[in-house]
């Protein structure tokens, strides 16, 4: 999960100087068609078949709806609004996992790691900070993007034991394309030639990509929920600091306090999972 987490924030930011030149549809549909080229080549070689009827299975049908949303509020957050903002934000996903499990699929989630959601959520809301000047729209976007994404790793946990990892990121990067088909209809920007930075730009992003989206399967698929998916707090480390680095973003005191009580959140939630074991 941690390596997951690495490789999603090197994504993030390689996809964010993307869209500084080229349509937000189109670094979508580049990046999920070299995901689609990379996994799939992957199960070919290994013998693997590219469809298998477990592929149109109710909780596969779910993960689709959910990717799609996903991929596509969360680039939208990230190119529109600063980076630190989309990354923070997007660390409620494992709140609303670990709680979502607890209801779906019977995980135990005692009172106290419900308070650290409750907790958590409210430091989305300072972030977001709603009826504010400081308010952005923006920020919307990735609050349905990190709903998305708790949605596809639920669905993928309940994803048929048949399907790979190859196979799932085959169909989880054939979701970018349609979001990139999706939202070319209310961007109406046309393509361009990517010029070389911005097509070195896109091929880490998607080797990153790649990697992280190879690794997070594996880790929601292998471990009990409640206790894999509050790793993914690393992401937040790791995308900050890539902010300040390369876009020269500044942490303002709403997103100080509030990534605080997000990752409060998660370390006490990883606590009472080890305790409860």
């Amino acid at each position: 999960m941690i390596l997951s987490m690495a490789a999603f924030a090197a994504e993030d930011a390689l996809l964010k100087g993307s869209t500084q030149s080229l349509p937000i549809a189109q670094v979508l549909v580049l990046f999920g068609v070299g995901g689609v080229i990379l996994f799939g080549g992957t199960a070919l070689l290994t013998g693997q078949a590219l469809y298998v009827p477990e592929v149109t299975s109710r909780p596969m049908l779910i993960r689709a709806v959910f990717e799609v949303s996903g991929r596509l509020f969360y680039v939208l957050a990230f190119a529109l609004a600063p980076l630190s903002i989309a990354t923070v934000i997007l660390q409620a996903t494992p709140l609303v996992v670990v709680g979502a499990a607890a209801v779906l699929f019977g995980e135990t989630v005692g009172w106290r790691r419900w308070a650290a959601i409750i907790l958590g959520l409210i430091g989305v809301i300072i972030i977001i900070q709603p009826g504010s000047e400081a308010f952005s729209v923006f920020a919307i976007f990735a609050v349905l993007g990190m709903l998305g994404f708790a949605g596809r790793d639920l669905a993928s946990r309940a994803a048929p034991a048949a399907l790979t990892t190859s196979q799932l990121g085959v169909y989880g990067f054939l979701a970018l394309i349609v979001a990139g088909a999706i939202y070319a209809g209310f961007e109406q920007r046309s393509f361009v030639w990517p010029d070389p930075m911005t097509g070195l730009l896109l091929v880490g992003a998607i080797l990153f990509g790649v990697t992280g989206y190879a690794a997070l399967m594996r880790a929601m698929r292998s471990g009990e929920v409640a206790a894999v998916t509050p790793f993914r707090y690393s992401r937040l480390l790791f995308g900050l600091i890539l902010s300040i680095l390369f876009f020269g973003e500044t942490l303002t005191g709403a997103i100080i306090v509030g990534s605080i009580l997000i990752l409060a959140s998660g370390l006490f939630i990883i606590w009472r999972s080890r305790a409860d074991r």
